[in-house]
């Protein structure tokens, strides 16, 4: 912690990529009078901490609005990486963590079609897809449908003219149009990304 930062501004991502760098520089001996890759001041020294720098930032804001620290971190991991796709083990050394921990941050995220999986040879790759959004509002909307669903029964179970019956409905009526919202929102969308590959 010392020497990335001390206590007070250690930063979990920007100290992975300083180690990652410190690694690198190791195992490479540069050319007498020309800087190394990777080392401080060169553009890629700045575009890792840039790239560290937002990781953090992206995983914050995720976080700020209601997901677990670990599975931001995840996520932020995968779509800022270049090809939006890293493996298990590639995320356990990226973020230092355990196998359970990154499966159980996956697991949340595919169950929120925020990521898919495919296997490569004997190993697992996770990856954001380019259609994540429209996947993601699709199912929020599906989760809005059976809200919608459920109350609406309850308020037929305890009777609108009912103080849980008249509460429910309104729950009801609420997420009915919120969901029909978003089911529009989703297939706008598609749309106009449909017409933008087409141009």
């Amino acid at each position: 912690m010392a020497r990335n930062g001390g206590p007070h501004g250690y930063r979990a991502a920007r100290a992975q990529h300083a180690t990652s760098w410190r690694a690198r520089r190791r195992k490479r001996v540069p050319h007498a009078g020309v800087p190394p890759t990777g080392a401080p001041g060169t553009a890629e020294s700045r575009d890792a901490r840039t790239a560290g720098e937002f990781e953090e930032q992206f995983a914050a804001m995720m976080i700020g609005t209601g997901m677990s620290p670990m599975t931001a971190r995840v996520f932020a991991a995968l779509i800022i990486s270049e090809s939006g796709s890293l493996t298990a083990a590639e995320l356990v050394q990226r973020l230092q963590v355990s196998p359970a921990t990154i499966s159980n941050a996956i697991r949340w995220l595919e169950g929120r079609q925020m990521v898919a999986r495919e296997r490569e040879a004997r190993r697992m790759r996770y990856f954001v897809d380019v259609d994540v959004w429209y996947h993601t509002w699709a199912a929020s909307a599906r989760a809005m449908a059976a809200w919608a669903d459920t109350t609406r029964r309850g308020a037929e179970l305890f009777g609108a003219d009912t103080p849980t019956g008249d509460r429910l409905r309104t729950t009801s009526q609420f997420f009915e149009l919120l969901g029909h919202d978003m089911g529009q929102a989703a297939a706008h969308w598609r749309q106009a990304l449909s017409l933008r590959r087409g141009g």
